[in-house]
């Protein structure tokens, strides 16, 4: 399927986010590679995790790159779809409570966060096919289930959460990013979920 304009904008503010001060725009050969993404028909939702799996390992680097491009992503894109792939196949075996043990206290104690932890992680084990009639219903109630948990997460956060949404407020308007829009509203998303799982080191990869 077709990107939507609404997808490439969102892969275009996310790169202005991630890519400022190095490539804030998108060269002719970055969208060559959109272009070979889209033909693959792989969601941009795994494109985007990509991306920031990307900018995440060369922050840690003592020379990250100079210049960056889509292309650096391939290996990142690669392993997201593999990720996805392994959890679709894995079914109703996957351990539910893969990961928890890694959660920082006090969440990793608390009851209700393990609880909706675990039926998230049996949504996603349960997913049919993109194919399958059922598949928009059970997204839906797959996006309701982590929504949950990361509100509980996010309450966890007490004070901290202010400070965290001051600071992802300003990264996005520093990247020519308009309050309200819908890139805003996706990216908002997107980052806000990645800070509360960093927070708290609840693992939402790959999904």
């Amino acid at each position: 399927m077709p990107y939507t304009r609404e997808e490439k904008d969102w892969l275009e503010r996310e790169w202005a986010f991630r890519a400022w001060g190095r490539a804030g725009l998108l060269s002719t050969d970055d969208y060559r590679q959109v272009l070979a993404w889209e033909a693959q028909a792989i969601p941009m939702d795994l494109v985007v995790s990509a991306l920031n799996a990307y900018f995440d390992r060369q922050e840690k680097r003592e020379k990250p790159r100079t210049f960056v491009a889509l292309k650096h992503l391939e290996r990142d894109v690669a392993k997201a779809v593999k990720l996805r792939e392994a959890d679709l196949r894995a079914g109703p075996a996957l351990a539910v409570g893969r990961g928890w043990t890694q959660v920082q206290a006090p969440l990793v104690d608390d009851p209700a966060a393990k609880a909706a932890f675990e039926a998230w992680q049996r949504l996603r084990a349960a997913a049919p096919s993109p194919e399958s009639s059922g598949y928009l219903v059970h997204h839906d109630q797959e996006r309701e289930a982590r929504s949950a948990l990361l509100a509980l997460a996010e309450a966890a956060l007490g004070l901290r959460a202010e400070a965290l949404q001051a600071d992802l407020r300003q990264r996005l308007e520093a990247a020519d990013m308009k309050e309200g829009s819908l890139v805003w509203k996706r990216a908002w998303s997107h980052h806000w979920a990645r800070l509360i799982a960093e927070a708290w080191h609840l693992p939402l990869e790959g999904s």
